[in-house]
């Protein structure tokens, strides 16, 4: 072998530890397929690096949401006789190629949608894309405090963390990238990719062409769906090549302020696209990943001189048309081309990277085996996306149909466990019979059971949680002193942050005791989901019933197993023990505190309130109010 195919083979290895190995990558997005699958009452899709399968320093998280009560037809004529959705048809008239206005066909109802979204001119009725977006943010601000702003498309969390952008659908291929099926190619995509991209159709995002006099009325084309099967047909190589461009853009390029801003993920993606459909697909080995990036870099270089990166779909639409001016585009070229004549090496300046130079012949893996997938498991799951007890039997039926691996079943299975333990929040116990009480008891114990094997801990409060809530006091309080055994440190907490934690030196070596062990196993042993009680929840304590009368309620476990021990207690007048429980639930506040602990406020207020309420049952009236202005700092 030669010393350059050598060279990159190395790094290569050192990207799979540092990025992702196909493993790695294949149990991240099969994790985001499921948390898609599982969401309740509208189409959800991942998309960005979250959704692709790679978790980047500085990547948000970002969400589309699909507007399932209106469809979006090209033509008039496509719209049939019985429609259940209300139909919006395409103008492009007088729009940038991209962009089209979305018409109001007169004579359907418009009931549920605000008449502050709609804009009138020459031709009739149009969907604002500009008041869409500030209607929408309205809504979701109202009910969730942490959507802040719009930001393009989207509306953004105050961290710029989280961006949603909701969308609507036409389940059609467009004319206006028709071409794009039959364009003259290589090996990439291939037809297989090809049928299944044209069977999903296009999105439709609120915003319109910039400098458009019409902007505030034109709705973007967005191939996002399409974009996600074309990076899953990726081989390993490419995808390792599309990653090392987002990280020279995100930690090199936009660390320069005259730069920052001017690329964007997008045009990455794009770049990529174009180089894989003009080459040889067997040129991207991990022996030739080097290389492989250094034309990747070229390209980017030679779209930059010459202010043109065609849209892979619709190349009428030149996403660097007066994208620059001459003198950032000249220093955009000088960096690129620095880069370019360094190689690799130039990399090692990001912050992700810097370490290869110390370490490029022996790779450190701290975690083996199944201890990489829980971690990758782990990381997909700290961006907060609850399985609804509505897709049960959808879960159910991909895992028994579309399974075709260990890992793929094992995955489906934890978030099936999970799915069960949302049930009983809304089972309501008929009264009268003791038929049918009987029999709903046992159903919802069934699902709790179930809910058992999601994890090491949730499962057995909600559980406890249930058994509170039937006045079974000593049973739960049994089950709450087995739980907390079960809350030690090197638990890896699954929690509603948008921020994936580092393990700590207990977590990774408890992870690799259990790597022999099946991939099921290790989650439920090693893992600690975050407790989430939805609105109306019928198995939270009666003393938070107030909490879930508007929203979920979303806590740590060991707080509220603290708080649930004391509500046991003090209704068995074991007042030793609930000074007990008090002082525990006091201790789990200030450790989160000390060890400050990224998380969102309305997770950590529920502890202080936990902590005022029990003081209230105790008549400790002063303390209580204390506890109530903590809880809304």
């Amino acid at each position: 072998m030669s010393r350059n195919r050598e060279y990159s083979l190395r790094f290569y290895e050192y990207l799979c530890q540092k990025i992702g190995s196909e493993e790695d990558v294949k149990a991240r997005r099969i994790t985001s397929t499921v948390c898609d699958i599982g969401n309740r009452s509208f189409k959800l899709i991942r998309s960005g690096s979250n959704g692709e399968g790679l978790y980047l320093k500085g990547s948000d998280l970002d969400i589309m949401v699909i507007y399932s009560n209106c469809t979006v037809y090209e033509y008039n004529s496509e719209i049939p006789v019985i429609n259940k959705t209300i139909p919006l048809v395409m103008d492009t008239e007088d729009t940038q190629p991209c962009f089209t206005k979305l018409r109001i066909v007169r004579g359907h109802s418009l009931s549920y949608i605000a008449e502050v979204v709609l804009h009138t001119d020459h031709k009739g009725e149009v969907f604002s894309s500009k008041l869409f977006k500030e209607t929408e943010l309205d809504r979701l601000s109202t009910k969730y405090e942490f959507f802040y702003k719009i930001h393009g498309p989207c509306m953004a969390d105050i961290n710029n963390q989280l961006d949603l952008a909701i969308c609507f659908k036409c389940d059609k291929w467009i004319s206006h990238s028709e071409p794009w099926i039959k364009r003259s190619r290589e090996k990439w995509p291939s037809a297989d990719v090809i049928s299944k991209i044209i069977s999903c159709g296009v999105l439709f995002v609120p915003i319109g062409s910039k400098g458009s006099i019409n902007e505030h009325i034109e709705w973007r084309l967005s191939f996002s769906v399409a974009e996600k099967f074309l990076i899953f047909s990726f081989n390993h190589a490419q995808l390792l090549c599309y990653a090392l461009l987002k990280i020279f853009l995100r930690e090199i390029v936009d660390k320069d302020k005259c730069l920052k801003g001017l690329l964007c993920s997008y045009f990455i993606k794009t770049v990529m696209f174009w180089i894989l459909e003009e080459s040889d697909p067997s040129i991207w080995r991990p022996d030739n990943i080097i290389p492989c990036f250094q034309a990747c870099l070229h390209r980017l270089l030679y779209c930059v001189e010459n202010d043109i990166l065609l849209h892979y779909f619709i190349p009428e639409n030149n996403l660097f048309y007066l994208r620059f001016n001459k003198i950032n585009r000249n220093k955009l070229c000088k960096l690129l081309q620095i880069s370019y004549q360094h190689g690799v090496q130039f990399l090692f300046s990001a912050e992700t990277l810097n370490c290869y130079p110390n370490c490029p012949f022996e790779i450190n893996q701290s975690l083996i085996g199944n201890a990489r997938l829980v971690n990758e498991i782990h990381g997909t799951l700290s961006c907060g996306i609850y399985v609804g007890e509505e897709n049960i039997y959808m879960l159910l039926r991909t895992l028994l149909h579309r399974s075709r691996s260990a890992m793929s079943a094992a995955i489906f299975t934890f978030f099936l466990s999970r799915a069960h333990q949302t049930v009983p929040h809304c089972s309501l116990i008929p009264r009268g019979s003791n038929i049918q009480s009987y029999l709903k008891l046992k159903n919802i114990i069934s699902h709790l059971l179930v809910g058992l094997h999601s994890d090491a801990v949730t499962g057995w409060i909600m559980l406890a949680s249930f058994f509170y809530e039937q006045k079974y006091y000593f049973t739960s309080l049994y089950i709450i002193n087995h739980t907390l055994l079960k809350c030690t440190d090197e638990k890896i907490q699954l929690d509603p942050s948008f921020v994936k934690r580092s393990l700590n030196w207990n977590q990774i070596n408890a992870l690799n005791m259990v790597t022999n062990e099946n991939l099921i196993t290790s989650l439920k042993t090693l893992t600690m989901n975050i407790l989430h009680f939805g609105e109306r929840s019928l198995i939270i304590p009666t003393e938070l019933q107030l909490e879930v009368q508007k929203d979920a309620y979303i806590i740590y476990p060991t707080p509220y197993a603290h708080f649930l021990g004391f509500l046991c207690c003090y209704h068995l007048s074991d007042y030793s023990s609930c000074n007990h429980f008090m002082h525990q639930l006091l201790q789990d506040f200030e450790n989160i505190l000390i060890i400050k602990i990224e998380t969102d406020a309305f997770v950590l207020c529920h502890i202080p309130k936990c902590i005022a309420i029990a003081y209230q049952m105790l008549g400790e009236t002063k303390k209580a109010t204390f506890w109530l202005q903590v809880a809304w700092r």
